[in-house]
């Protein structure tokens, strides 16, 4: 089941789920609205390398905007960290950000039970599009989980504090 609006505030309240800052003006029906941090990254490559830590250029997302070119990944992360005890956490895209063809993720909107920290963006687009730091960029739900389960406490995203770059190449190195 995903959790409603309220029960969202509830659980917050309750410290179950943690978002920080939390504003109850973000707060939906059944989700929770995330906002853009002020900056964004690029790979400096053309073609990326699975097995290779990636070269990668950080920029401010000025008050005036960044454009978003099509075929590039962008990465960024939201001004909200957040944290569960017992909960699923998932983020989707806004549809009115949807709507302009922006992609809020690729394949990573999904967390893990006991995830705490800030969700890095997987940010594309269909055409340019202009965007600005604030700006209610996804949402966040919450799904109950049946049965007995790890929680996610050792990940290498665990507790971050920055947007995340890929780090498969450390797995596959190990697996070498």
């Amino acid at each position: 089941m995903i959790l409603s609006g309220k029960e969202i505030k509830k659980q917050v309240d309750a410290g179950k789920i943690g978002i920080d800052p939390f504003d109850t003006k973000l707060l939906n029906p059944n989700s929770y609205n995330l906002r853009l941090a002020d900056k964004i990254v690029h790979y400096d490559e053309h073609i990326l390398d699975m097995k290779k830590e990636e070269p990668f250029t950080e920029e401010l997302i000025p008050k005036e905007g960044f454009v978003l070119l099509p075929n590039k990944i962008y990465l960024a992360r939201t001004v909200e960290s957040t944290r569960t005890d017992k909960f699923v956490p998932m983020i989707e895209g806004r549809s009115s950000v949807g709507r302009l063809g922006v992609f809020i993720h690729a394949t990573a909107g999904f967390g893990d039970v006991g995830f705490e920290g800030y969700w890095t963006l997987e940010l594309s687009t269909i055409q340019p599009v202009v965007i600005y730091p604030n700006i209610e960029i996804c949402q966040i739900y919450f799904h109950t989980i049946e049965g007995e389960y790890d929680s996610y406490d050792g990940g290498k995203y665990q507790n971050n504090n920055g947007i995340q770059t890929s780090l498969l190449w450390k797995e596959l190195r190990k697996e070498e």
